[in-house]
């Protein structure tokens, strides 16, 4: 065991979230987007990728001790976590029984590719409860030109397997579909591809990186794409699938406009509660943010509790409040934003103030879509609505503000373009 800290048994002021990396940033695919394999320059080679048992350990013994409890999420990501092997979860399993105090429990996530999810890891993941996050960018298409394994070859037959030997276990995965540039331009069969796999709960997730000289990829999606893209799965979604199928922002958006806090991080006020553990113990303030400047200490010298609750990682946390533009502050949109993540708040406010959002022109124009139709979802379930007669409900208002409108006639959401330059495409 990696020698004990001092402040080893004091609780974190506030809950927080790990994101374990077993193997670092190794992983057995290529994609194409993946913001994570560079990590890897941190170190030189030959370098073993991977977490010691003596490491592991301390880690979930940390994690418990620094936990409010008495539940405690434990999230293993990557890279490619399952390149760690199912007996390093099965060590895991045992070590969490035992550090874990009498009455508490702990839930383990695992955000994975699924490319070796055979019988036998499904057979673990379901004996002991873990939740699967799995990627699958929507059509196979799609999916096959970005997520390439290590010999070039689509993964996507690979993937859509192993979602249904999970769901032969009774797991149902959570679906993550990257937003590409080129994911952007096929939301309704992106969409209804992963709806068809009846998992219930989908997430979106856009892609922005910049090059070396800052300017955005082509890969990334861009604002206006990426706000046409959740306009398009939003009608869809209110058109069917209330009350069948969650979709994470909806879900938070609900959450936040009932009284609320949003649990995803970017759409938090402040940021820093959610940190990664790196292979090597070395602890870094996000995961999007595994650098040197970010690396805020490890678990060999310094206790989980006492990183998190560091001065420097306050301080990463708060800075995303302080430094929000002014355009941000006085948005109406605010609570269910509050200016996104920090690695995408690089361009210039309509004043010339940096710091927002590059995704906001289409954030704007989403929330403006959705807010009245989804306080309504809201209201209605509220006073006990079933869920199809909500779809009815929507459905129905949807084809009335449609009458009579043509291809080149103003569209009914109000955008002020022609309604074939706008939502024509998913009309009810």
């Amino acid at each position: 065991m990696v020698n004990d800290v001092p402040g080893a048994a004091a609780p974190a002021s506030e809950p927080f979230v790990v994101m374990a990396k077993p193997v670092g940033p190794i992983c057995n695919l290529e994609c194409r987007y993946c913001y994570y394999l560079d990590t890897a320059r941190l170190y030189v080679r030959p370098h073993r990728f991977r977490m010691s048992d003596a490491l592991l350990e301390t880690y979930i013994r940390q994690y418990i001790e620094a936990s409010p409890g008495p539940v405690i999420l434990f999230v293993w990501h990557g890279g490619e976590p399952t390149l760690a092997g199912l007996d390093f979860y099965r060590r895991v399993v045992e070590l969490q029984q035992q550090y874990l105090p009498d009455g508490w429990t702990c839930w383990n996530n695992l955000q994975t590719n699924g490319v070796l999810l055979d019988e036998e890891w499904c057979t673990f993941l379901a004996d002991h409860h873990f939740d699967v996050g799995l990627s699958l960018d929507g059509t196979k298409w799609v999916h096959d030109a970005y997520r390439k394994d290590r010999r070039g070859r689509g993964t996507y037959e690979r993937v859509s397997a192993a979602i249904r030997r999970l769901q032969a276990h009774g797991i149902q995965p959570d679906l993550l579909c990257t937003v590409t540039s080129a994911v952007a331009e096929e939301p309704l069969s992106v969409y209804r591809t992963l709806r068809n796999f009846g998992s219930g709960w989908l997430q979106f997730l856009p892609i922005v990186r910049r090059g070396p000289d800052g300017r955005v990829t082509p890969d990334s999606v861009s604002a206006k794409a990426y706000g046409e893209f959740l306009c398009t799965v939003f009608d869809e979604w209110a058109h069917h699938d209330i009350g069948k199928l969650n979709v994470q922002l909806f879900a938070e958006m609900s959450l936040v406009w009932a009284g609320g806090t949003a649990n995803p991080c970017w759409m938090a006020p402040t940021c820093g509660r959610v940190v990664v553990v790196e292979h090597d113990g070395a602890v870094y303030a996000c995961d999007h943010f595994v650098t040197a400047e970010h690396r805020i200490g490890d678990l060999g010298t310094s206790h989980l509790s006492a990183l998190v609750d560091g001065p420097e990682q306050r301080r990463f946390g708060e800075d995303k409040w302080d430094r929000l533009p002014g355009q941000c502050r006085s948005c109406p949109w605010l609570t269910v934003c509050n200016g996104g993540c920090p690695k995408d708040r690089f361009t210039l406010a309509a004043d010339g103030e940096s710091g927002l959002n590059y995704l906001c022109d289409g954030l704007r124009r989403f929330f403006a879509h959705v807010e009245p139709r989804l306080r309504q979802v809201m209201r209605r379930k509220q006073q006990g609505t079933k869920p199809e007669a909500i779809v009815a409900e929507l459905r129905a208002e949807s084809l009335v503000r449609w009458r009579g409108v043509g291809r080149n006639d103003p569209c009914p959401c109000g955008s002020g373009r022609k309604a074939k330059q706008c939502c024509w495409a998913h009309r009810p």
